[in-house]
């Protein structure tokens, strides 16, 4: 029984992530049998990529599949899921969607129709179907799963070549949050770093051939040695005079980056202490300075 539900799937929403996935399915030896989307060109193209059959209507897509993955946008994994639920033959199916930050709660619908439901998350970044074929395989996926589905999700995840994270309902938005800061954020700090570069005159192919080096040494010593042993810089080395001098210049030059700058130097003083590179003493003269306490603002 347990193999018949880890056979045939069904791809409700087939933009970047659902045709990757149905790619690395049919790749992996599960049957991609049927794909849904609203739009004919997202079908065709996830039709030639998974060799499942194009449907147009969610309900006849359903039909056949032991497994139904829901992959539209996270706004409409409700709305996708409570016209799956409309079939009849969904009693004892699986229905799986693939959101970071979404719960099980998304699929109530299909569990209430009777179908163990979980939610398998890539914490991976895409920019093109390819790129995501690529980069899957190896990655880590979050979990979250009811007590049926727990086993054949972490399965699925296994034969895509990932690696399963088990994430319960109420970690879930805390470990999107994280995945939002490793890959988002850190994305608008590179952007913050190429706009303070611009407003020396230093151009953006420039500035970013200067930086990422530096970043690529960074995620390096992070690899080799963890994030707090990989801290550099001058919070690290207690010199407050440099920062009082990056402080002054961000408020006359750059004021929008100003708290940035302090509240990641905040953080930055508490890993310099953990590193064991920061006494007492320069911690609070370099938090009074982050805090603005000996710092004059210009208006």
């Amino acid at each position: 029984m347990k193999k018949r539900h880890l056979r045939n799937f069904a791809i409700i929403g087939t933009g970047m992530v659902g045709t990757a996935i149905g790619f690395l399915l049919k790749k992996a030896g599960y049957k991609v049998i049927s794909v849904y989307d609203k739009s004919p060109a997202a079908l065709k193209r996830a039709t030639s990529y998974s060799g499942g059959k194009p449907f147009l209507n969610p309900q006849d897509a359903v039909q056949e599949a032991d497994c139904i993955l829901i992959t539209t946008p996270d706004d409409f994994i409700s709305s996708a899921c409570g016209e799956v639920a409309l079939s009849p033959s969904l009693k004892g199916k699986f229905v799986f969607h693939m959101s970071g930050a979404g719960g099980l709660d998304l699929l109530e619908a299909a569990r209430k129709a009777g179908a163990s439901v979980a939610s398998i998350h890539p914490l991976q970044s895409f920019s093109s179907i390819d790129q995501a074929i690529k980069i899957i395989p190896g990655s880590y996926f979050g979990v979250t799963a009811d007590k049926k589905a727990l086993t054949p999700a972490k399965n699925i995840v296994r034969r895509l070549q990932g690696i399963p994270i088990v994430i319960s309902p109420d970690q879930k938005p805390l470990y999107h949050a994280a995945a939002c800061f490793a890959s988002n954020y850190l994305v608008s700090l590179m952007n913050v770093v190429e706009s303070i570069y611009q407003s020396i005159g230093i151009s953006e192919k420039d500035a970013k051939k200067a930086y990422l080096p530096l970043v690529y040494g960074s995620l390096n010593n992070i690899e080799k040695s963890g994030s707090v042993a990989a801290l550099t810089g001058p919070i690290a080395r207690g010199d407050s005079g440099t920062i009082k001098k990056h402080l002054t210049a961000m408020d006359k030059n750059l004021r929008r980056y100003s708290s940035l700058y302090s509240s990641l130097g905040l953080i930055t003083v508490k890993v310099a202490q953990k590193k064991g590179t920061l006494n007492a003493g320069q911690a609070k003269k370099i938090n009074a300075l982050l805090k603005g306490e000996n710092h004059e603002h210009s208006s």
